[in-house]
């Protein structure tokens, strides 16, 4: 019974945060009515467009995870600074002497077994294009773009309430993605 009322106390906690998160947001965005119609469509649009983009890419991206735990598959690559800092390999600390006499034949033949083994193959991209390609992740852009497109086309584009709004939508998206992924994969 206590574990179950920790719990429950958890889930109202992160339920709160998620509704307080959403409520400044949004009375952030309804604010911008007091300024102007077109600055409200402007902040709700933009406001709308990166929430989803933000929370769509959570939510796919946490799906990769899971299936890759389940199929076993590690999520782990190389060292991302070491391969920017040294693209070539040439600080590797290899067993090479430059006093031996090598053929030509040998280092192309060396080099290219090791290039072809650390280009990314065909499987690798296509266990990794779901995560690209996924419906929760393309619709929310397809919204963002065709939002801008629309109040492009219609003269009420104004970047002085789309920008600052993108910027609450990335922020209340991250809030509460964390606090339903996030505390979802820890229960």
């Amino acid at each position: 019974m206590p574990g179950e009322s920790m719990t429950m106390t958890t889930k109202m906690t992160m339920r709160r945060s998620i509704f307080s998160t959403l409520l400044v947001a949004q009375g952030l965005v309804l604010s911008s009515l007091a300024l102007s119609f077109s600055a409200f469509v402007n902040a709700q649009t933009a406001f709308l467009s990166a929430f989803l983009v933000v929370m769509g890419s959570m939510y796919s991206y946490r799906a990769l995870i899971k299936r890759s735990a389940a199929q076993g598959v590690s999520m782990h690559h190389d060292d991302v600074i070491e391969k920017i800092e040294d693209p070539h390999g040439l600080y590797d600390d290899d067993e090479e002497t430059a006093g031996e006499d090598v053929s030509l034949k040998e280092v192309v033949a060396e080099e290219r077994a090791r290039l072809k083994a650390s280009k990314a193959t065909l499987k690798h991209t296509v266990k990794a294009a779901p995560a690209s390609f996924s419906l929760w992740r393309l619709l929310p852009y397809a919204v963002l773009v065709l939002g801008f497109i629309a109040l492009k086309n219609n003269q009420l584009l104004d970047l002085r309430f789309y920008l600052p709004a993108l910027g609450v939508g990335i922020i209340a998206g991250y809030r509460t993605g964390a606090g339903i992924f996030l505390a979802g994969s820890k229960a």
